[in-house]
């Protein structure tokens, strides 16, 4: 009886044993578990707030033009005999664009040559004979009205070789015109009137030539910003503008502002500027769309913030602020103007704040702990760091 007992009690603690050995194993499988089910802090790029001047760039829409162009008209009538360039080409100032036929040109030429040659023959007899009646006039041969009719055929055939002098040039002039030459340097359009059409002088249109090298940019602000930006203007140094074109991602030319309208148009309450821009490679070309970028403002102290980290709700605009504790909470804040990529914050960080710029995505919900790595607030500066780390 009493080694039953004692069996009986080695089980029990046996089944103990066990138990409390279950109960240990599902007690470690439910802290691995729990462990596996939390995930470290997600990686993220925090940059720091701090204090630096800029200046401030606005955007405007503006146009391209030429600051020559001439719309070329003939000067005489006549057949167009000949088409002297390639359309859409360069000239120069000078050179021959067309050439209406010369031929009666150059018969009124012969006609007012041999004109000047008969004048030329009158006044040389008229001349003669006023000597010859001075003499006469001296032995009292003849009378004072024959010699005052002498001195006045002489005046006369004088005045008839001054007018046929002039007939002349006109027609060596007409004749000149008939070669209509480019008047400046530039592109040349097409021909609008080809070979054997009449050309009407002054009225037909030939061609049209503009300038290429340098190229005016033309662009019209509001009211506000002229009245506020018309005192940049009265520096020795003109201020530089940045222009895109059209399909450009990025601002690379740079122009400089020659002009400011006299006053502002009442219809539309804008002032047009016009900045000079190279274009030795002929790339511009007048009536294309711009963009133009013009300072507007100079700020020495400006909280900075890379547009990319402010998010909007709704009509309110935040970032995501790491506190000491590394966990992100979103931060309210009040937009300025951009530039270069940076947003100027007027209200909502303080300066050494750390504002989260790469990563928002694993940001699930405000308060949530994260993993902040320092990086510059700027995004050209970061890039840079990239590539030097790659290197």
């Amino acid at each position: 009886m009493d080694s039953f007992k004692e069996g009986a009690r080695i089980t029990g603690l046996t089944l103990l044993v066990i138990l409390m050995m279950t109960v240990g194993l599902a007690g470690c499988d439910a802290h691995s578990e729990e462990a596996a089910a939390t995930p470290p802090p997600p990686a993220v790029d925090v940059a720091q707030v701090e204090p630096a001047p800029i200046t401030l760039w606005d955007g405007f829409t503006g146009r391209i033009a030429a600051p020559e162009s001439v719309d070329l008209r003939p000067r005489v009538s006549g057949y167009i005999d000949k088409v002297a360039f390639a359309e859409g080409e360069m000239v120069k100032q000078g050179d021959l664009l067309f050439q209406i036929d010369p031929r009666p040109y150059q018969a009124r030429v012969n006609a007012a040559n041999a004109d000047l040659g008969r004048a030329q023959s009158q006044l040389k007899l008229a001349k003669s004979e006023a000597d010859r009646a001075q003499l006469l006039l001296d032995g009292h041969a003849i009378s004072r009205e024959e010699f005052d009719q002498r001195q006045a055929a002489l005046a006369e055939a004088r005045s008839n070789v001054d007018a046929a002098r002039a007939a002349l040039d006109s027609a060596k002039l007409d004749l000149e015109y008939t070669h209509i030459r480019a008047p400046i340097d530039g592109r040349v359009s097409r021909a609008y009137v080809t070979r054997g059409n009449l050309a009407t002088s002054d009225q037909t249109l030939l061609t049209r030539v503009v300038s290429v090298d340098p190229m005016y940019v033309y662009f019209e602000t509001d009211e506000q910003t002229a009245l506020n930006n018309l005192g940049r203007l009265d520096g020795d140094t003109p201020p530089q503008v940045k222009v895109s074109l059209a399909g450009e991602p990025g601002f690379d030319h740079t122009a400089t502002l020659d002009f400011v309208d006299n006053q502002l148009d009442a219809s539309t309450g804008t002032l047009q500027y016009r900045a000079v821009m190279a274009n030795p490679d002929g790339q511009f070309r007048p009536g294309q769309f711009a963009r133009v970028q013009m300072p507007v403002a100079d700020l020495s102290q400006a909280l900075l913030v890379d547009q990319k980290a402010v998010m909007a709700d709704q009509d309110r605009r935040y970032v995501y602020v790491v506190g000491d504790d590394n966990t992100a909470s979103r931060r309210y804040v009040e937009p300025g103007r951009s530039s270069d990529g940076m947003l100027v914050i007027k209200d909502g960080l303080k300066p050494g704040e750390r504002v989260v710029v790469n990563g928002l995505q694993k940001i699930l919900m405000p308060g949530m702990p994260v993993a902040p790595e320092q990086v510059a607030m700027r995004p050209d500066q970061r890039k840079q760091a990239q590539v030097a780390s790659a290197q």
